[in-house]
């Protein structure tokens, strides 16, 4: 029952040794002891055998783990392989032949954009032009005008003159015509 060592007697039973009597009952107090120790450890300590189970457990786990990181890096790799063989080419020559195309439309654009902006400037310039001109005309008109004014404020002043002296004129035939009519 032991195991490994001696087996004891059970009950009073006497173990034969080469002694030839009995073992006395502290030999045999002992044994049973020990025997009551090994059943208890059997029986109630699991520690050697929790530490196994976890030693395999944790054995087990690791491989696991390192056999699914290693089936999670081939899958990388493979799908690193993949990109760099077959996708980033066909992006590669995609990508290059709408840059190309995309390239066409801004320089047609560009020089489009190029073009309308001349046109404005011309127009702008011609516009500028014609309004300087334009102000260099009224200008000149102006000072036409303001140096006609004194000629044209004499001509009138001259005029407003002669008004009033035929007015006055006027005004002394008048007197003298009611001063005839005044004396009847």
């Amino acid at each position: 029952m032991s195991g490994g060592g001696i087996e004891a007697p059970v009950g009073c039973e006497a173990a034969p040794s080469g002694g030839g009597g009995r073992k006395t009952p502290a030999g045999s107090a002992h044994l049973v002891i020990k025997d009551l120790g090994e059943i208890h450890s059997r029986l109630l300590d699991h520690r050697p055998v929790i530490q196994g189970e976890t030693r395999y457990f944790v054995k087990e786990f690791e491989e696991k783990r390192g056999l699914r990181e290693m089936r999670v890096l081939e899958n990388l790799k493979n799908m690193i392989h993949e990109t760099n063989e077959h996708t980033l080419p066909k992006c590669r020559e995609t990508m290059q032949d709408y840059l190309n195309q995309v390239l066409q439309r801004l320089q047609a654009a560009n020089d489009s954009v190029c073009r309308l902006q001349q046109r404005e400037q011309e127009r702008k310039k011609i516009h500028n032009d014609h309004l300087i001109a334009s102000e260099k005309q009224h200008i000149l008109q102006w000072e036409d005008f303001m140096k006609e004014q004194p000629n044209k404020r004499a001509e009138v002043d001259e005029e407003h003159r002669k008004a009033m002296e035929r007015l006055k004129e006027q005004y002394a035939e008048m007197e003298k015509d009611l001063a005839k009519f005044s004396t009847f």
